[in-house]
């Protein structure tokens, strides 16, 4: 939710400059590309708290992403080792023989 809320914001915040910047005269393609200098460095300054929040949101979704893959791998480790116990026992047997 909070990449969201923060991804919202730069869109009213680039909204909002063009619209400034229309309202003031500059009627040419000129105006959403400033606009998008001036929110992006707007931006930059009044949604700290936003943006933090959004990357933390992100950071902690990746991190559980990585410990259930880990799991998975480990699952697949395990079976690895046993794969490999098996047939470890398999040719002690066979020199056995």
């Amino acid at each position: 939710m909070p990449v969201l809320v923060y991804s919202l914001l730069r869109v009213v915040l680039f909204l909002a400059v063009t619209g400034v910047l229309w309202w003031a005269g500059m009627r040419s393609w000129v105006a959403p590309v400033l606009a998008a200098v001036i929110a992006f460095a707007l931006s930059y300054v009044l949604l700290r708290r936003q943006r933090d929040a959004a990357a933390l949101h992100l950071a902690a979704r990746a991190e559980r992403r990585r410990g259930a893959a880990g799991q998975a791998a480990g699952a697949g480790a395990d079976e690895d080792a046993e794969d490999a116990e098996v047939e470890r026992s398999a040719v002690q047997d066979h020199r056995g023989a």
